[in-house]
């Protein structure tokens, strides 16, 4: 997959530039991620790129992942009930499954700017590590922008954020290969697990599991508090 990635000097240099310009954007950017939840929620299945084969998004999950709990604090913010709680996302192909959950609007705002809809609802048994909100937010708004305004940069961020294969907890510490064509190296074990610092787009704090084990139609979902950074 081909992607000009922003050099990793270059993200220091925007978030040093850019800090204070991050309340600035708070506005428009939860209208942008209100706008795209509906648009991820509408239009998945219109006629998205893909970059990957396709395939049925209603295949049956394990017994092991069906009866496995989500674990972690940041579980406290999803919806108790309705198409974005727990047991609604699993009726649901991943980035549909997103769209219904307000934990991660930013994320689909994201999806659909990068027309990976389809990709991600089409994929069979994948693991998502799905920055929540909070992760996009503390990048600088400037850079934020200018990520979700660079269709090849972006698909290269989104896409190594996804796994083959639907990982248990006891499956996740290791290093993956991601839909990207890179790896990306987890580390912890139980309901604790990391990523590190240099591995994220702010290339500060380790990046950490905030809400694990989490089930759609096709995908298990760890959400995670930080963006990570490609590294191909």
């Amino acid at each position: 997959m081909t992607s000009n990635l922003l050099t990793r000097g270059a993200m220091i240099t925007a978030v040093s530039a850019l800090a204070l310009s991050m309340s600035a954007c708070g506005g428009s950017s939860d209208e942008a991620a209100s706008s795209a939840s509906s648009a991820a929620s509408s239009g998945m299945s219109s006629g998205m790129s893909s970059t990957a084969p396709s395939s049925s998004s209603s295949a049956p999950m394990t017994s092991a992942a069906a009866d496995a709990e989500p674990f972690g604090a940041g579980c406290a913010l999803v919806p108790a009930d309705g198409a974005g709680s727990f047991s609604g996302m699993t009726a649901d192909p991943v980035a549909t499954a997103a769209s219904n959950n307000p934990v991660l609007s930013t994320l689909v705002q994201a999806v659909t700017a990068a027309e990976l809809g389809d990709t991600l609802n089409g994929a069979q048994d994948i693991t998502v590590l799905a920055p929540a909100n909070s992760a996009f937010e503390a990048v600088p708004a400037d850079a934020l922008q200018a990520l979700l305004a660079d269709t090849t940069q972006l698909t290269a961020v989104l896409t190594h954020h996804v796994i083959d294969g639907r990982l248990t907890p006891e499956e996740l510490a290791g290093t993956h290969t991601t839909l990207n064509g890179d790896e990306v190296t987890i580390e912890g074990s139980g309901e604790d697990f990391t990523i590190a610092g240099t591995g994220t787009v702010l290339m500060a704090a380790d990046a950490s599991v905030v809400c694990g084990n989490v089930q759609t139609a096709n995908a298990t979902v760890y959400i995670i508090d930080q963006v990570l950074a490609p590294t191909a």
